[in-house]
């Protein structure tokens, strides 16, 4: 199916061992892959000592510039006392490095389990926390990292999926809804005028929260963006309406004790929904071709996948001409 081998194909153990023995870290021989697609992470065993995480980056994604705008900003965040799983630093204050036309980082190991974030006194805690990040997000920009936009996540991923993924029999369906979406998402973002962008952690669900030692610490930045607070904020409500509201204000409660929130950022939650939706399809559409997806993602471009996903689209539809989430 593949021509070439894919690049990730090089990583063999010997491969990552060498690789993190090159930094002073004598390996056990023991290496465990671990649940990462965009790039290729592994727990690897180091002699009696803690096992480190290795994060292969992949080739082409990210520039030096914008990897390391990554690492510096968990570096601000752990500085705070931010419960963040930064890179590790070798004696010259470097924390990316290279071995055999791959870029890569260490991290220290950090166990925990998935938050209940339908407990409201763990919302209220991930709010405070937030509010601590994105003070701290918002003292300077990103200057190489880019924003989420309704054009990159939105008009750009919809322009992949017709032309190259979109089954024939249900492209006129996709093309005429993804058309009204953008244009209904486009005219929100306009009618809520200019909104702070900050840097913020860009993909902050429940499976990049580790709780441990009753309290939460927040792993893989990689998606991290500039983007209104929000982004940060939405992803943690589940539920109906009813449930959300509540949900929100405890969060927003929490926040408020370190950074203001702008109530007109509550009008981006559906609009940043559909985007991610759109924008995670178009993430598997340009990763197809590494045989990690197809294995991994079976589902993926089939007649049934794009049904459901159009139907998904259609229920956002429905939801952004629904009244804004209201904090109580």
């Amino acid at each position: 199916m593949f021509e070439q081998p894919h690049p990730f194909e090089t990583l063999t153990p010997s491969f990552i061992m060498d690789a993190v023995e090159r930094l002073g870290h004598w390996c056990d021989g023991r290496t465990f892959p671990l649940n990462s697609y965009e790039n290729r992470v592994y727990q690897v065993g180091i002699d009696e000592q803690e096992p480190l995480i290795a994060k292969f980056y992949r080739p082409g994604r990210w520039s030096d510039a914008q990897i390391l705008e990554e690492h510096q900003f968990t570096f601000e965040l752990a500085e705070q006392e931010l419960p963040v799983v930064a890179p590790i630093r070798d004696a010259e204050g470097c924390s990316l490095f290279q071995h055999g036309g791959f870029r890569f980082a260490l991290f220290p190991r950090r166990g925990g389990r998935a938050p209940e974030l339908a407990n409201l006194d763990n919302l209220f805690q991930l709010g405070r926390l937030l509010g601590r990040f994105h003070l701290i997000g918002a003292k300077r920009p990103f200057e190489h990292r880019p924003e989420i936009t309704c054009q990159n996540y939105g008009h750009d991923s919809v322009a992949l999926i017709s032309e190259r993924f979109i089954p024939a029999e249900l492209k006129p369906a996709y093309d005429s809804l993804t058309r009204d979406l953008l244009q209904l998402m486009d005219q929100r973002v306009a009618e809520v005028g200019e909104v702070a962008k900050i840097r913020v952690h860009g993909d902050c669900h429940s499976g990049n929260m580790l709780w441990r030692d009753d309290a939460p610490h927040f792993v893989d930045f990689d998606d991290a963006r500039m983007a209104p607070a929000v982004q940060d904020l939405w992803m943690l409500l589940s539920g109906d309406r009813q449930e959300q509201t509540v949900q929100l204000s405890e969060i927003l409660d929490g926040y408020a004790e370190f950074y203001d929130f702008s109530l007109k950022e509550l009008q981006l939650i559906e609009v940043l929904r559909t985007l991610r939706i759109m924008h995670y399809s178009a993430w598997l559409a340009r990763r197809w071709e590494d045989p990690a997806f197809p294995h991994n993602f079976p589902w993926f471009n089939t007649e049934r996948y794009w049904s459901e996903h159009i139907l998904e689209l259609r229920e956002q539809f429905a939801a952004l001409q629904e009244p804004v989430l209201q904090v109580q």
